[in-house]
C-alpha cells in the first residue's frame, strides 16, 4: 500500500540510497547516457528523491516539473518504450542491491511503472 511503502522499504536513506545506485546504472549504460549529458545531476537526484519519496507515501512534497514538462526534452531526443525498460531495469536492479525485498520491491516498481504513459505520451 502506497502510504505504508516508503517506511517498509527503510525511509528516506534507502530512496536516497537507490537514487544514487540507480544513476549510476544508468550512466554505465550507453544508451541511456545520452539523455543526461546536459542535466544538473545534483538537482535531478535530488528532485528524483522527492519523487520518489511522495509517490511511494512520504511526508516531503514533490516541488519539481511535473512529470510530462519534465520528461519534454528527452521525449523530443527520442525517449521510448525500451529506453523506459532499461529505466526499470536499472531501478530494479539497484532497489535488490540497497536490499529491498523483491515482493516489496515489486510495490515500488508497480508505481513507477504507473508512470510510463505520462513520460512517454503526456
Amino acid at each position: 500500500m502506497p502510504d505504508e511503502l516508503l517506511e517498509i522499504i527503510g525511509g528516506e536513506e534507502t530512496v536516497r540510497d537507490a537514487t544514487e545506485l540507480f544513476y549510476k546504472k544508468v550512466f554505465a549504460d550507453e544508451t541511456l547516457r545520452p539523455f543526461f549529458q546536459t542535466t544538473d545531476m545534483d538537482q535531478l537526484r535530488a528532485r528524483q528523491r522527492m519523487f520518489l519519496s511522495m509517490l511511494l507515501g512520504g511526508a516531503t512534497p514533490y516541488t519539481g516539473k511535473d512529470i510530462a514538462s519534465a520528461h519534454a526534452g528527452a521525449r523530443g531526443l527520442g525517449l521510448n518504450d525500451g529506453h523506459f525498460d532499461r529505466f526499470m531495469r536499472h531501478f530494479r536492479d539497484a532497489l535488490k542491491e540497497v536490499g529491498i525485498e523483491k515482493r516489496k520491491a515489486k510495490q515500488v516498481l508497480r508505481l513507477l511503472e504507473s508512470k510510463r504513459g505520462v513520460v512517454l505520451n503526456p
